[in-house]
């Protein structure tokens, strides 16, 4: 589904894409994490049900490619060995980076929509969510299933693993983010022994070591985006709201991890993204309720929050187990 809206106005449904095999003839649509690069106008969704990655023209809203189809593991019934997972497109190299189970991460042709490396981590579940920095020309992916969970650093120019970082306590990983101004990565530490609310940890990509790491309390971070003035939106999980914590999403300063604002009209989420166009931050929190807490009747939706103001705007609804949002910057939510 796609949505607009013009600044100060209400989001509305612009149309439902149509995609082959969706909805499926048994069980339900199976998709990860999406993506969308601004100066093509091109939203890309790893679809499992269809073991590609959909290419989406957001001028036009249709579905104009499936890249590298049939290539990735695709929907096994669990999400752990499913694929393709975690997207990234770097437009310049005309490549799409995907993550696919088992540990395995592939750059796909955006043009031919071919495989032109594939390289595995060592893990025996997926490889999911990713960042690139642009500087060291490194993409670092999260193995969340794995026992432990880690993180990998492949460099782009040689498509090699070039540094991997072990999570031995964590009990889980998700989004990371990074920010192109301190050159540092951020990852999503879900839990851990030391923090059982999660944590961010800030990474440096020339070392490849954790060099602070920010507490957050019953959180369970799931989604990360980076914003304005060194501002990460930290989408707190379901996982959070399960155990008995109310739905937020809390904006910290990356440069020292201090909290800058708290929300609680929007949580439970999974992906975050934020839009340069319109600086909003845009939450896909499946898991949000009625009243915010796991006593609540289930309500999925986007949550869109003011990146200047760092407050919330409004939740669009959304629908059952609707995880993954990107936003292209002319306004149009995918």
């Amino acid at each position: 589904m796609t949505f607009t809206a013009a600044l100060g106005q209400s989001y509305h449904k612009l149309t439902t894409i149509s995609v082959p095999n969706v909805p499926p003839k048994k069980g339900a649509f199976s998709y990860d994490i999406s993506w969308v690069d601004p100066a093509s106008h091109r939203y890309y969704l790893a679809d499992r049900t269809n073991n590609a990655v959909d290419v989406i023209d957001t001028t036009t809203n249709t579905l104009v490619a499936q890249l590298a189809r049939g290539k990735f593991a695709g929907n096994t019934g669990k999400p752990d060995t499913s694929g393709p997972d975690g997207v990234l497109v770097i437009p310049g190299d005309n490549l799409a980076w995907v993550g696919d189970s088992p540990g395995s991460i592939k750059a796909v042709n955006l043009k031919s929509g071919a495989i032109v490396a594939s390289i595995t981590n060592g893990g025996k579940n997926r490889a999911d969510e990713l960042a690139y920095d642009p500087k060291d020309h490194l993409i670092v992916i999260a193995n969340n299933a794995d026992d432990p969970p880690f993180i990998t650093f492949i460099s782009t120019t040689s498509r090699k693993v070039v540094g991997k970082i072990t999570y031995t306590s964590a009990g889980g990983l998700e989004q990371p983010a990074y920010d192109p101004e301190n050159g540092m990565f951020y990852q999503n530490v879900v839990s851990s022994k030391e923090n059982p609310g999660g944590a961010v940890d800030k990474i440096d990509p020339k070392t490849m070591k954790v060099v602070a790491t920010y507490p957050l309390t019953e959180c369970k971070p799931a989604g990360l985006a980076l914003g304005p003035q060194h501002h990460l939106a930290v989408g707190c999980s379901g996982d959070a709201i399960d155990d008995g914590a109310h739905a937020q999403t809390i904006i910290i300063d990356d440069t020292d991890g201090h909290v800058v604002a708290t929300i609680t009209e929007v949580g439970g989420s999974d992906e975050v993204w934020y839009n340069p166009g319109d600086n909003r931050y845009y939450t896909a929190s499946r898991s949000m309720t009625s009243n915010g807490m796991k006593d609540g009747k289930p309500t999925p939706v986007v949550g869109v929050i003011d990146a200047g103001t760092n407050k919330w705007i409004t939740n669009i609804p959304s629908g059952k187990n609707a995880h993954s949002v990107a936003v292209d910057p002319v306004s149009v939510v995918g």
